[in-house]
């Protein structure tokens, strides 16, 4: 019989000069450090900043979700 979890759900956002692809690389990254157990990754909305008609930012909103261990 399998074991069932319970997963955490966060939002985060992560941005990049280069591509949307890294922005959300960037996001994982940074909540990996804080997170542990981080098990599916949502890209949720692609987003441009725009500065005098060029793209200078790419921006990915992400939702992690992660195991919950509760406290023991």
């Amino acid at each position: 019989m399998a074991k069932e979890s319970t997963y955490h759900i966060i939002e985060v956002v992560g941005t990049s000069k280069k591509s949307w692809e890294d922005a959300a690389m960037s996001a994982v990254k940074a909540a990996s450090k804080s997170l542990k157990d981080l098990r599916i990754a949502e890209i949720t909305q692609l987003d441009l900043k725009i500065e005098k008609g060029k793209a200078t930012a790419f921006r990915a909103r992400v939702n992690l979700s992660f195991k919950y261990h509760g406290q023991r």
